[in-house]
């Protein structure tokens, strides 16, 4: 790729692309795992992925919001810089003349 700029834009939304399946995943074994999901296995590998994006949701959210609710907007901020990073992407794609993108 000639243009390194719109390659760290793709790479960024990768990885908010895993970061939200990873959270969507985490709540589907929590949904079907109830209250053993701490035990099972792929909810912990859930929580080694998640955890990062978590941390960076607590140090950006107010104290106010309780840990319980935590995820919920995690995802919620994660899916808007999703949002952000294509428009962005597509920017970068019509700067730069490229139709296929």
């Amino acid at each position: 790729m000639s243009h390194p700029d719109l390659f760290v834009v793709s790479i960024l939304r990768a990885l908010v692309e895993v970061a939200l399946l990873s959270l969507l995943g985490q709540g589907a074994v929590a949904l079907l795992a109830g209250a053993r999901r701490a035990s099972n296995p792929i909810y912990r590998l859930f929580e080694v992925v998640t955890r990062p994006v978590l941390g960076v949701c607590r140090r950006l959210t107010p104290k106010v919001v309780i840990d319980r609710h935590l995820p919920f907007v995690a995802f919620f901020l994660s899916f808007w810089l999703w949002i952000v990073l294509a428009y962005v992407k597509r920017m970068l794609c019509e700067l730069h003349g490229l139709s296929a993108c």
